[in-house]
């Protein structure tokens, strides 16, 4: 039996896999077909997002029965748990959760453990409480007595790091943005995939003792530099002012204003800033055959990526996943909007499916046909397509199909279709119907999506709602209506 043979028979555990990290490693995993078992506080929360042969067991890093049954016959232990955004101190938190699993590892006969912490010399200065925890939480595993791989990594680039989100956040929303000066801290910004890529290959690395590795990317910047380089990729100019009374503390409810999303967790994010986190030991450079991509490639891989993950999404099946499923459902998915609703009607997939392949036909838009026009209008006024009154088939869609403003970007016969628009917008839109059938009945699911662009963009969005909302209600009674007038 080869080694990746035999690298694929030993049972991995992987803690955190409902996280960020975590959920892109299990991908990992499973498509290089690793034995992998889950463990995780609620197991729904994995429902339908595992292989077939990856196991999801009930587990929590405070519950040490909970661990042993879970480490039973584990060979490698991955270690991905983060408290910063629970209740209480963090710090103490993640000490007992690191502290008890160390020890169960241990008893459990565990062979390796293989955790992600933070960059950040505490030598040449004094660490956020964020960073220091962060390798505290190393130092208590290598203690285990379980041979440990951890590495320290900087900043990560990928559309659900809390960093990067948080970069996001501000260079979407603030055409200025005020910041202390000690944004300029040098960072070693590192993608999700590199990130992936050394904790995949960490399996196969022999080890008999513990070993650090500091990871990052391609170059060395600060977030000024992110900030600056997301803004330019997404065309967003943008005024960056330095104040240099601008403590953590301020910047924290700064932030917490811009976006409530990060008002637990900014203070500690945002005081970590100041450290440099580069690396200064370039070892894993030399046992990894891991080539890290530089920050424009990081940034612009993570929204391509984002890009194609939110396309290939049945909202059906995401909304009921979180608890959306309901009639009438507005959501946030990162820095897109999305307004779903859906109607039952007593027919087959293919008749539900008929109105919707006749959108911008004879019946038009279903609703407020006038205002489909006058919109038209006003896109070609500003240079847009305008409002093209043409079809390849009055009855039926096509991908690639021109629908007066729109384009067929998905289809699948009686199943869904979904538009992408080409008309002048401050940001992107889609408009999706999917169709489910069951017992002779069919839900009709109607999705708007919207991904603004600048404050223009989030502008648009708020102002024109209420109308919005008003002709995609109509839009979706006037389908529903359609597919009884014909039996």
């Amino acid at each position: 039996m080869d080694e990746s043979a035999q690298t694929n028979r030993k049972l991995i555990l992987l803690t955190g896999a409902t996280g960020y990290i975590g959920s892109s490693l299990l991908k990992k995993l499973e498509h290089e077909e690793i034995t992998v078992r889950c463990m995780v506080r609620r197991p729904k929360a994995l429902a339908g997002r595992t292989g077939p042969s990856t196991e999801v067991v009930q587990g929590d890093v405070f519950d040490t029965d909970s661990l042993a049954r879970a480490l039973k016959g584990v060979h490698t232990a991955y270690y991905l748990v983060h408290s910063l955004g629970g209740a209480g101190s963090f710090e103490v938190n993640d000490r007992r959760a690191s502290s008890n699993f160390s020890a169960a590892a241990r008893r459990a006969g565990v062979q390796k453990i293989i955790y992600l912490g933070g960059l950040g010399s505490s030598e040449a200065e004094k660490l956020s409480h964020h960073l220091a925890s962060r390798q505290e939480v190393g130092a208590i595993l290598r203690a285990s007595g379980v041979p440990t791989i951890e590495f320290r990594a900087s900043v990560v680039i990928g559309s659900g790091s809390l960093s990067f989100e948080m970069v996001r956040a501000l260079v979407e929303k603030l055409p200025v943005m005020t910041t202390p000066r000690w944004v300029r801290a040098l960072a070693q910004p590192i993608a999700i995939d590199d990130v992936v890529s050394y904790l995949f290959e960490a399996l196969s690395l022999e080890i008999a003792t513990n070993r650090v590795f500091e990871i990052g990317g391609g170059e060395k910047v600060s977030y000024e530099g992110i900030m600056r380089e997301y803004a330019r990729i997404r065309g967003l100019p943008r005024l960056i002012i330095h104040l240099p009374f601008l403590t953590p503390w301020l910047s924290s409810l700064w932030l917490a204003f811009v976006t409530p999303l990060f008002f637990r967790v900014g203070r500690r994010l945002i005081e970590g800033v100041r450290n440099e986190t580069v690396v200064r030991d370039g070892t894993a450079r030399q046992l990894f055959s891991v080539e890290p991509m530089g920050i424009t490639n990081a940034i612009s891989t993570a929204l391509e990526k984002e890009d194609r993950e939110f396309k290939t999404i049945r909202w059906a099946d995401e909304l009921s996943e979180k608890g959306h499923d309901v009639g009438h459902c507005i959501a946030r998915f990162k820095t897109r909007y999305v307004d779903s609703r859906f109607v039952q009607v007593a027919c087959s997939a293919e008749r539900a499916f008929k109105p919707i392949g006749c959108i911008g036909g004879k019946n038009g838009w279903y609703s407020y046909n006038w205002l489909w026009s006058l919109r038209g209008l006003l896109d070609k006024l500003i240079g847009g397509v305008g409002f093209r009154r043409h079809r390849r088939d009055p009855e039926s869609l096509a991908l690639g199909d021109t629908v007066d403003f729109w384009r067929v970007d998905a289809f699948e016969e009686n199943r869904l279709v979904r538009f992408a628009a080409e008309m002048k917008l401050p940001g992107r839109a889609w408009l999706q119907f999917e169709v489910d059938a069951e017992n002779g009945r069919c839900r009709i699911r109607q999705t708007a999506l919207y991904e603004p662009l600048g404050v223009s963009g989030f502008a648009y969005w708020y102002v024109l709602y209420p109308m919005h909302m008003l002709i995609f209600k109509k839009m979706l009674e006037g389908i529903a209506a359609s597919t009884t007038e014909r039996r």
